[in-house]
């Protein structure tokens, strides 16, 4: 590979030619070809592992979005799930990933395979530079009403509002820091349109947002509990002893009735240090009279019942 070409975000067949690489050697299976008339360097096996099946595909959707702006004019942007992805909005696993590319009207919108186009009115939503990608693309709040129309369950267009107005605690040298949130719930009210496709679910969809969960999954089991007809928990909660020494940061809880809600994603499972983490922390809580109830993606997301009567129970047992 040349080093006057980027291999993340591909190179034209001129380009290649022009860098000395023979028709031959661009039709080598070491490149794909990963739009009309582009080539890239093929990723090696393996190269998701580890990687949650969430994360391989904002992973995937941020390389095939880096890829395509060698083609991309000064007038389309990245925008729909593209967007959501590269912002870090959460998401569903989405049947098609392909990239979605805006234009303005009365611009035509692009066409190919592995692309949607789409033809945006000029007061439909902001368009603004990534900050680390340096992509035009769609403004959090935008790119969130803009999965109005793609997003099937209405929880999921929940969790990528809680996504957006969360504010993250990361880990500094002086203990944690709070990062930004990417939009305010006010920033969202306003990106709805109001005459547009998916403008009923947005709407419906506000009221529920809030600003504490931290993933897909803590949206959708909260929602559960609520639709149940269940209290709703609190999100992203710290707990402390009756001394005040801090037990740990649970996803869900009922603090009234020292019910604690903790989501077992796959990281916790294949994580040495993090399921070390867990079982200390949980010993803790349980030792300062909290039930803690770990929630695996199977309670949650295929068979919800059984988990709903345990949280009943247990919210009945401590009253």
């Amino acid at each position: 590979m040349s080093e006057h070409l980027d291999p993340e975000r591909a190179f034209t067949v001129g380009q290649g030619l022009r860098e000395g690489f023979s028709r031959r050697d661009l039709n080598d299976a070491m490149l794909e070809h990963p739009f009309h008339g582009l080539r890239a360097v093929r990723r090696q096996p393996g190269e998701h592992d580890g990687l949650s099946a969430g994360e391989a595909q904002c992973d995937r959707i941020e390389r095939a979005a880096l890829r395509f702006s060698v083609y991309m004019g000064s007038h389309e942007f990245l925008s729909h799930t593209t967007a959501a992805a590269l912002w870090g909005i959460p998401l569903p696993l989405l049947d098609d990933e392909a990239i979605h590319v805006s234009v303005r009207a009365p611009r035509r919108a692009p066409r190919g395979a592995g692309v949607r186009g789409h033809q945006l009115a000029e007061h439909l939503g902001e368009v603004v530079e990534h900050p680390d990608l340096g992509l035009r693309v769609t403004a959090p709040a935008t790119s969130w009403a803009l999965l109005g129309v793609l997003l099937r369950h209405p929880y999921d267009l929940v969790a990528a509002a809680d996504g957006i107005v969360r504010v993250d605690r990361v880990a500094g040298p002086r203990g944690f820091v709070k990062r930004p949130a990417l939009a305010a719930l006010c920033d969202l009210e306003r990106a709805i349109p109001h005459k547009r496709k998916g403008v009923t679910a947005l709407r419906e969809a506000l009221p529920r947002v809030r600003p504490g969960a931290a993933s897909r999954p803590e949206t959708w089991l909260r929602l559960t509990l609520c639709d149940a007809g269940l209290p709703e928990p609190e999100t992203d909660v710290d707990v402390y002893d009756e001394s005040g020494e801090f037990l740990g940061c649970v996803d869900l809880a009922y603090q009234r009735y020292k019910v604690a809600l903790e989501y077992e994603g796959d990281h916790h499972r294949t994580s040495r240090e993090q399921w070390n983490r867990d079982l200390e922390k949980h010993a803790a809580l349980t030792r300062a009279g909290w039930r803690v109830i770990r929630v695996t993606a199977g309670m949650l997301f295929v068979e919800p019942a059984p988990l709903i009567a345990d949280v009943r129970a247990a919210l009945h047992a401590r009253r």
